[in-house]
């Protein structure tokens, strides 16, 4: 009978489906809010460079994203091919994060350090020139492209606010760290630091 009036009513059915929403969601998003392994940096996470920084905007503004995961489940499949699989205090830094779930290239997650620089600047201009399969398309405007510093201690300023702690001096010296830098030197930058720290719990 109750079921009925609840059914009946239009209103008191919106009101109680966004209860019941309201009351999941908090209990879902709470416990995470006070986790510390989903607040706190992993071991060995620090803030991006200015440099590394830069880099990232470059991979968000290419669409790196669109193709590239940087989330690696903890599935045995995953795991075996990319490392360990991803932490939530891997990416308390990253605004907003890289997770992902679109596979066309492979996750980046654990990227870092596994080519030489030379290595990702000659796949960013061609990447058939060293997978010949690639489907990528290239990126060698970056090579000429040079990294406005004029905007760097803005962004690093931006992001404290939100909790990334970056101090005084880091952000004095941003734009002495990337003058003269091309897009391509920070994207690399960029890629070379991504799962470094997850070397020390491999």
């Amino acid at each position: 009978m109750k079921h009925a009036v609840i059914e009946k009513n239009t209103a008191l059915l919106a009101v109680l489906i966004a209860l019941v929403i309201s009351v999941g969601g908090l209990v879902e998003i709470i416990p995470l809010a006070l986790s510390s392994e989903t607040t706190q940096p992993a071991p060995g996470v620090e803030p991006y460079t200015a440099l590394q920084l830069e880099g990232r905007d470059v991979y968000l503004r290419e669409g790196c994203y669109n193709c590239h995961s940087q989330m690696i489940r903890p599935l045995r499949g995953e795991t075996e091919r990319y490392g360990h699989y991803s932490l939530a205090g891997e990416a308390v830094y990253d605004h907003p994060f890289q997770f992902g779930s679109k596979r066309t290239g492979p996750d980046l997650a654990r990227v870092g350090g596994r080519y030489s620089d030379d290595w990702q600047r000659r796949h960013l201009v061609n990447p058939r020139d060293l997978v010949p399969e690639s489907n990528m398309p290239g990126f060698p405007w970056l090579e000429t492209a040079i990294v406005d510093p004029t905007l760097t201690q803005r962004k690093m300023k931006a992001l404290r606010t939100v909790g990334v702690p970056y101090t005084e001096e880091q952000i004095a010296g941003a734009p002495a760290e990337v003058q003269d830098r091309t897009e391509m030197d920070a994207l690399i930058a960029y890629l070379q630091v991504l799962g470094i720290a997850s070397k020390q719990w491999q």
